[in-house]
């Protein structure tokens, strides 16, 4: 029971943190919302410090996870199309993190080296794709184009929900067009198969 509710604390501190902002919720407000004592919740996250640190971690792991560089260098358009796909359901899923960035940067170091650990790891998965398709002739770049490229991918991904959700206050997060955001930032440097490849996902995707 003790684990059930830690876990229901954190999904319940997750949906009032996506929807209303870390700052703005109180641990009281969330043990109103499970309808426990704020002393119930604390036995579990002695403070609020705690409960965010213990999101991070899950957001954290699952961004490990996905940002893994892959042992083959073999890299095809559908594969990055579906790879972003993923990684933008993650940011989506913990909005929170990149909603408040600047301040819980400012309030946890440790939060904010982690953090920049998760954007160098971005970098360097970035650029493998990136030289993979340069190495199957799949995509033309100076090497300061592509430097310039892989910062920009980075960049698109890491702020796109902030942009988004001034231009469209009370939508959802659209991972499917974050992606092709990133996916319209390669294709002028795409040649062959891989600009047709491209050409197909987005008619798709457009309908």
């Amino acid at each position: 029971m003790s684990r059930n509710t830690r876990e229901r604390i954190l999904s319940a501190a997750l949906l009032l943190f996506n929807e209303q902002g870390e700052p703005h919720v109180p641990t009281n407000r969330i043990a109103d919302e499970l309808g426990i004592s704020p002393g119930n919740l604390h036995y579990h996250f002695r403070t609020k410090g705690d409960l965010i640190q213990a999101l991070f971690e899950a957001f954290e792991h699952r961004m490990l996870e996905l940002l893994a560089t892959p042992d083959s260098r073999e890299v095809h358009i559908e594969d990055i199309w579906l790879f972003l796909h993923l990684v933008f359901e993650t940011i989506g899923e913990f909005r929170f993190v990149y909603r408040d960035l600047t301040d819980l940067c400012g309030r946890f170091r440790n939060l904010h080296r982690r953090f920049q650990a998760i954007v160098r790891l971005s970098m360097q998965t970035a650029r493998h794709l990136s030289e993979g398709l340069a190495e199957q002739g799949q995509l033309e770049a100076s090497r300061e184009e592509l430097d310039a490229l892989v910062r920009n991918i980075v960049l698109v991904s890491t702020f796109w929900l902030s942009f988004d959700q001034v231009v469209e206050r009370d939508s959802r997060p659209r991972p499917d067009r974050a992606a092709w955001q990133v996916m319209s930032l390669i294709s002028p440097y795409l040649v062959g198969e891989a600009r047709k490849e491209l050409s197909e996902l987005a008619e798709a995707y457009r309908h």
